[in-house]
């Protein structure tokens, strides 16, 4: 394991790894949280991909009374209106930031890694993705929305301008409303970024057909 900020799970591939996706789990979950999907999405052998899971650190989240857990930054209320947590967002931009580098010692390009996430791992995601420097495969964000939109025309990376993203949503999502991440598509696409957006009939969580959905732009992108 590299010495990075954030401990991870490894899963690597029979062989030389093409490509790489770095998976950001879920407020109060840990990288054992999506570790599960990759038999699922059944990628081709030749399609040889290495995962990385990483952990989030354990902090005190505001919207659970202050409770210590796993958490990508502190959330403080239920709403977009509710003050964002800047500096906790950027840490965690900064520990993705080294986990891509880590890739890149491996000899995994950047235009062959993509970011993934779900929930608030899915906003640290997009959040890292735009304004990422070089050029990734793709960025990943399920059942999610986009924090520190505000700041993203002024801070946006001009190599991932035209990144691919893939939203997918449940539409009876009662944690993050579908209409966060409708909003987050719109916004995103009035700024001229790509965005295959997608929604299910299920709740707070990912489901066989989103599975499917995924591995196929998963082999596009990467392709």
């Amino acid at each position: 394991m590299a010495k990075t900020t954030l401990d991870y799970i490894e899963i690597t591939p029979g062989q030389a790894p093409i490509g790489s996706i770095i998976w950001l789990h879920g407020l109060g979950a840990d990288g054992r949280d999506f570790a599960n999907i990759v038999p699922e999405l059944n990628l081709a052998k030749e399609l040889a991909v290495r995962y990385i899971f990483p952990h989030a650190p354990i902090i005190p989240v505001t919207i659970n009374a202050g409770y210590l857990m796993r958490a990508w930054y502190d959330i403080t209320g239920i709403d977009l209106q509710s003050r964002e947590d800047v500096e906790g967002i950027q840490r965690s931009q900064e520990a993705i930031h080294e986990l891509i580098e880590y890739e890149k010692q491996q000899g995994v390009p950047t235009d062959r890694i993509i970011l993934a996430g779900f929930s608030q791992g899915g906003a640290v995601a997009l959040h890292t993705a735009l304004r990422y420097p070089e050029k990734l495969a793709g960025v990943l964000a399920l059942s999610t929305y986009l924090p520190l939109r505000h700041s993203l025309a002024t801070e946006a990376s001009v190599a991932n301008k035209n990144v691919p993203v893939f939203m997918a949503h449940g539409e009876q999502d009662n944690i993050v409303p579908l209409a966060y991440a409708q909003m987050a598509q719109q916004f995103l696409e009035q700024n001229a970024h790509q965005v295959e957006f997608h929604t299910y009939p299920m709740a707070h969580g990912v489901c066989t057909e989103e599975i499917v959905d995924i591995a196929l732009w998963m082999r596009k992108v990467l392709a």
